[in-house]
């Protein structure tokens, strides 16, 4: 089992793509939490929401592989590829007004 994400070198200096679920927004829908792509800033809601677009962002981008939860107080982060929960670094985490 891995215990270190090989991905770290796909992350890069992200600005949030919007306040919400981007995609909730643009169709009207409804999220539960928010969590931010490392690669690019898409913003998408997590999977006990509705439409679970930030897995739904993963899955269309797969060169995508790391998010970060983008809620207050929370300093997780997620890699799709290696399915691999981890906190990395003293960094605070982004997270949504």
């Amino acid at each position: 089992m891995t215990t270190t994400c090989t991905h770290l070198g796909t992350v890069a200096d992200v600005t949030p793509s919007s306040q919400g679920c981007e995609d909730c927004l643009a169709i009207g829908g409804r999220w539960v939490h928010l969590r931010i792509c490392q690669a690019c800033g898409h913003v998408g809601c997590c999977d006990s929401s509705p439409n679970r677009h930030a897995t739904a962002h993963f899955h269309s981008h797969p060169d995508h592989p790391l998010i970060r939860s983008y809620e207050p107080g929370e300093n997780w982060w997620w890699c799709y590829a290696e399915e691999l929960f981890f906190e990395h670094g003293d960094t605070p985490s982004p997270s949504h007004p």
